[in-house]
């Protein structure tokens, strides 16, 4: 089966997702479902765009480093349901997020992340910025509660509510 033999306005569940195996021009195509729509993204982030997703796993990896917290980068199945029922034909979200922080390491199962991670990282690019600043976000804020950051520039500060001693200088990351 291809992308384009399922019907693009149809609503989807994670039952379906896993069965899906796409490819273009034998590269996998990664998709998301978002309120059971499917998304597709890029067969691979630009190389901007993952230099900076590294740096920014590093300086997490390095600051969570003596906590039993778990950081993942994509692609890591993130499924959000507003409900508790996290059955197979019940979910009808599953992300991507560039990075995530569990606190909660009950949330993670073989598959990935159940339920909103603690700590989201998304990387912009320009053939994403839409989805990541509105669906994405509606999603997540569904999850519990969700604390976009304000636009930051050198000499700022990249800081966060659920982990308060992390600091990092967005000079260092961008």
């Amino acid at each position: 089966m291809t992308l384009e033999e399922l019907d693009l306005d149809g609503t989807y569940t994670y039952a379906a997702y896993l069965k899906w195996n796409f490819e273009v021009s034998g590269i996998p195509q990664r998709i998301e479902l978002i309120k059971g729509k499917i998304f597709k993204m890029l067969p691979s982030p630009a190389r901007k765009h993952q230099e900076i997703s590294r740096i920014f796993f590093q300086k997490l990896d390095s600051f969570l480093n003596k906590n039993p917290y778990k950081i993942y980068y994509a692609p890591f199945d993130v499924r959000l349901t507003p409900r508790k029922d996290n059955k197979r034909n019940k979910v009808h979200t599953i992300v991507q997020p560039d990075l995530c922080v569990i606190c909660d390491v009950e949330k993670l199962d073989d598959a990935g992340c159940v339920g909103a991670p603690d700590l989201i990282v998304e990387i912009l690019s320009p053939g994403n910025s839409r989805k990541e600043m509105k669906e994405k976000f509606e999603v997540y804020e569904e999850n519990g509660k969700f604390i976009g950051s304000e636009p930051l520039i050198e000499g700022d500060f990249i800081q966060s509510t659920v982990l308060p001693d992390l600091e990092i200088e967005v000079g260092e990351v961008f």
